[in-house]
C-alpha cells in the first residue's frame, strides 16, 4: 500500500448569509480561469470524523429513515468510512480572486470544514442522463439545486 499526503487547500465558510471556500493565498492562482462554470465538484474532509472508531465502519445501521436496515459506507453518503473524504456539487455565486474566495448557492459541509481539491463540473463528465437509484431513496431531488430545499433532516440517521 502506497502512503499519501494530502494538503489542505482552505476552508468551508457558512454564516447566515452566505456560503463558500476560502482558499490559502498560495492557491489563488489556481482559480484563473474558473469564471464560466456554474457549478464545482467540491473535495472535502468530514473532519468532525476523523478519528479511530469512525474510520473503522464499514457498515451502517439503518442510515436512512427509509432505507434497508443495513449499507455498506460505499452505499451511503455518511460520514463514517474509512476515509472522511466528502464530495458535495454546489453552485457557483461570485468568485473573488483578490482574496480567493468561490462563494456558493448552497453547500452540505460545516463551517470551517477542511477543503481539499476543487473540480469544475462539466456535463459531459460529471452528469448522468438516466441514473438509477434504490427505491428507498428515489423521492429525493433530481439536483444539486432542489437538494438545497429538501427536508435531508427527515432523512438522515447519522
Amino acid at each position: 500500500m502506497h502512503e499519501m499526503t494530502v494538503k489542505t487547500i482552505g476552508e468551508v465558510f457558512v454564516t447566515d448569509d452566505d456560503a463558500g471556500i476560502i482558499l490559502k493565498r498560495e492557491y489563488l492562482p489556481a482559480m484563473t480561469g474558473l469564471e464560466g462554470f456554474s457549478h464545482i465538484q467540491l473535495l472535502w474532509w468530514f473532519n468532525g470524523c476523523d478519528n479511530d472508531e469512525c474510520r473503522a465502519s464499514v457498515t451502517e445501521k439503518r442510515p436512512y429513515h427509509n432505507g434497508p436496515e443495513e449499507l455498506g459506507v460505499f452505499a451511503t453518503r455518511s460520514p463514517l468510512r474509512p476515509n472522511p473524504i466528502a464530495l458535495s456539487c454546489a453552485g457557483v455565486t461570485y468568485i473573488d480572486h483578490d482574496n480567493g474566495v468561490i462563494g456558493l448557492a448552497y453547500v452540505d459541509a460545516d463551517h470551517g470544514s477542511p477543503v481539499l481539491d476543487i473540480k469544475p463540473y462539466t456535463p459531459s463528465l460529471d452528469r448522468v442522463e438516466s441514473p438509477r437509484v434504490p427505491d428507498w431513496c428515489a423521492h429525493w431531488p433530481q439536483s444539486c439545486e432542489e437538494s438545497g430545499d429538501f427536508d435531508w433532516e427527515s432523512e438522515f440517521n447519522f
